[in-house]
């Protein structure tokens, strides 16, 4: 009885043990690790059908895998490309709208230049005829620096206007007075009793004022909606560093080599991966956040006082409310100017039967709204700003918030925390999630990033934007960036820099940049109101100023006309930097 027994028990151990051991084969398949593989473009060439010995494995556990060396390294890659597609993939909306909204913006200004130099050539040519198709020049030079300006050229508006109205004075003066003969001397004298004299009535000012302004802040606006499109497409090509790319491996692809490919990682888990390997990115956010606010104050300044719609649009009427004012009290102008200037000699032709006057004198018609030419599909300015003021606010906090994006539950990780990948086997994640931020990154248990190198690239954007803002805020009080010409002893105000036509500018931003680790926000801001800018006519650093500013540990932006072009640091010299003699 007992034999049989233990014969029964040995029957029924065994039994047992090829059950387990049948089991235990069951779940060291590879099948679904290899479909999933296969999924990704790999060939399933040396990819193990069972799981195999880990103790070759870098990156993920080394217990029993379903990975070689080989898959490891593939899988290393294709983490690298597919994180890099996630950041371009997450800011797309971002920059489109960038893009979009400047190319709409650019358009609209140009066609608003545009629109009103035919209105007033058309009013101009109906009313006034053969005297201001003679003159033509002076109104069409009046908005090809207007144009110039906008564009980015080299181009102080309060000259420009203070010469348009000289002119005018000159043009009108000989008009009124067409019995006499006048020098280019006696017309130069004319041109100086224009303030005095205001023969064109408060016109001037007022237009002056408005012009301005209304400029400025549309060509700064514009060029603030290009350097955001720039810095963004520029961040968005993220620099994945090697720490990076192994913690993203052992996030995206060590549940491969576990056999469980299908596993989502845990949400808090794919945070720290995130913000380590995100962390130079999220430092860009404080000088981001910084220059869209500054983007919407002149935002709301083009929705009001300067508006350059309302500017632009009347500018015809306006000029002729100017000429009209100048004919009614040419009498008295001309007096002033014969006492001040001299008696000019008669020419020995008299005024034609129909009196200049009386051509000055005729109905201005301006256009009905109706005629009036519109931009393209009837676009206005206040339903642009409108829509970029949106998009603007929607861009805030977006570099600290980037993380928060591409770990969405559901989306990318497993809202269930217990049934998510820990980064190692399935199951609940309890490191604590550290703060965005490179110097936060120091106690980060996923990514070994290095706090004291910052990503170069990335602080040269900040310093872009910095710079940027800096315009910005300028223009949100009317007033453009003063320029200092290296080469003059004085300064140059306004818009223009002194440099003369046919010269390429560019200016050079010079700001000491604040330490990265423990930097305080408040100096930085402090840093970015007390910016100087520079123009220089040489394209590249001397090396004897690349030295210098080495020396001091000072950053360097190098603008093209309106443009922030790059921002170098001085421990790296400019590419063909030539030595001044």
């Amino acid at each position: 009885m007992n034999a049989m027994w233990r014969l029964h028990a040995a029957v029924c151990t065994l039994s047992l043990l090829s059950l387990s051991s049948a089991a235990e084969s069951k779940a060291r398949s590879c099948g679904e690790a290899r479909h999933a593989y296969h999924a990704k473009g790999f060939s399933l060439a040396n990819v193990p059908h069972q799981e195999i010995s880990g103790e070759h494995l870098r990156v993920c556990p080394q217990g029993h895998t379903c990975c070689t060396s080989e898959m490891e390294d593939k899988l290393n890659q294709e983490s690298k490309v597919e994180f890099e597609n996630l950041v371009e993939e997450s800011s797309r909306n971002m920059r489109t709208t960038f893009f979009s909204r400047h190319k709409k913006f650019d358009e609209f200004f140009l066609e608003l230049l545009d629109n009103s130099e035919k209105s007033l050539n058309s009013m101009f040519t109906r009313t006034y005829g053969k005297l201001y198709m003679q003159n033509s020049e002076v109104f069409q030079d009046l908005f090809t620096e207007l144009k110039r300006y906008y564009t980015g050229g080299n181009v102080n508006l309060e000259e420009m206007l203070n010469d348009f109205w000289s002119r005018l004075l000159e043009r009108m003066f000989q008009l009124l007075n067409s019995q006499y003969q006048f020098t280019d001397d006696y017309l130069e004298c004319v041109s100086k009793y224009t303030d005095q004299l205001k023969p064109f009535g408060d016109v001037p000012r007022r237009l002056k004022a408005q012009v301005t302004r209304a400029f400025i802040a549309a060509r700064t606006f514009v060029q603030g909606l290009m350097v955001g499109r720039e810095v963004a497409n520029r961040v968005a090509k993220v620099n994945v560093i090697p720490a990076c790319v192994r913690a993203l491996t052992k996030m995206l692809y060590c549940p491969y080599c576990r056999s469980m490919p299908g596993l989502k990682p845990c949400h808090n888990y794919c945070h720290n991966v995130m913000r380590g390997c995100l962390a130079n990115q999220a430092d860009l956010d404080a000088e981001w956040n910084l220059f869209i606010d500054a983007m919407l104050l002149v935002a709301e300044r083009l929705e009001g006082p300067f508006n350059i719609e309302a500017v632009v649009e009347p500018v015809d009427i306006k000029i002729s409310d100017a000429i009209m004012t100048m004919q009614d009290n040419s009498m008295q102008v001309s007096a002033k100017v014969f006492q001040g200037c001299g008696q000019p000699k008669p020419s020995g032709v008299g005024r034609s039967a129909r009196g200049i006057s009386d051509v000055f004198s005729a109905r201005f018609r301006p256009y009905t709204p109706e005629e009036r030419p519109t931009t393209t599909a009837g676009t206005s300015l206040d339903r642009l700003l409108i829509d970029i003021k949106e998009k603007l606010k929607e861009s805030k906090r977006f570099w600290s918030n980037l993380p928060d994006d591409i770990c969405a539950k559901g989306k990318f990780t497993e809202p269930d925390e217990d049934q998510c990948w820990n980064s190692h086997t399935k199951g609940r994640y309890f490191p604590e999630v550290v703060k965005e931020g490179l110097t936060n990154q120091v106690n980060n248990p996923e990514v070994d990033v290095d706090i004291t190198r910052p990503d170069t690239l990335i602080r040269q954007q900040i310093m872009a934007l910095r710079v940027m803002t800096n315009k910005l805020k300028n223009a949100y009080n009317g007033n453009d960036i003063y320029f200092q010409d290296s080469s003059d002893e004085g300064s140059a105000s306004g818009s223009g820099s002194g440099c003369s036509d046919g010269c390429t500018t560019e200016y050079v931003f010079v700001g000491t940049e604040a330490s990265v680790i423990g930097a305080d926000r408040g100096d930085e801001r402090a840093a970015a109101a007390a910016v100087s800018l520079t123009a220089s006519s040489t394209a590249v650093p001397s090396l004897d100023t690349w030295k210098l500013l080495k020396a001091s540990g000072e950053w360097l932006a190098v603008w093209n006309g309106t443009v922030p072009l790059e921002v170098l640091h001085p421990a790296r010299p400019p590419k063909n930097a030539r030595c001044r003699r």
